[in-house]
């Protein structure tokens, strides 16, 4: 199980979570170059450790272990898998 940011993010991208991550798995980051065309954050599946350091980081409450996201964005849970696919 990994992590999916959801709705809050959209138009905010704090980006607090990827300066916690331990693993970088938060992408895209503020020094990456599509970062200011991304409407939202990304966690990879496939590099998140599970460790939370991200949940409590966000300011916007936006971040989800993926059996816990709110049914309203049950649809991040594809939109994240999609975009790492």
């Amino acid at each position: 199980m990994a992590y999916v940011i959801a709705e809050p993010c959209i138009g905010q991208k704090d980006a607090s979570c990827t300066e916690v991550c331990p693993v970088d798995c938060i992408h895209p980051t503020p020094d990456e170059p599509d970062f200011e065309t991304a409407k939202q954050l990304f966690i990879d599946p496939e590099e998140c450790i599970d460790c939370d350091a991200c949940v409590e980081a966000c300011p916007v409450d936006a971040i989800f272990a993926e059996d816990q996201i709110p049914d309203e964005w049950e649809p991040f849970v594809a939109l994240n898998a999609k975009h790492y696919a």
